[in-house]
């Protein structure tokens, strides 16, 4: 199981969601990445996208300077 770690910092909506996306797509089912990101319309899109996409978000937490997510792809 790969764990990968995406450093999305710095990036406006809706970019952390297609960055996540994309880089899920490369990854086969079962791996997880792990996701930061500074935009605080985050913590609400990634799980959001996660449900849809069929994704388990494992972890969400607030960091200093935004938000951490660990995403099993489905």
């Amino acid at each position: 199981m790969l764990d990968s770690a995406y450093d999305l910092r710095g990036l406006k909506c809706p970019l952390p969601v297609l960055k996540t996306r994309r880089r899920l797509k490369s990854m086969r089912s079962g791996d997880e990445l792990i996701v930061e990101t500074s935009d605080p319309l985050a913590g609400i899109d990634i799980p959001h996208f996660c449900r849809e996409e069929g994704h388990e978000l494992l972890q969400s937490e607030k960091t200093s300077d935004g938000h951490r997510f660990c995403i099993r792809k489905g």
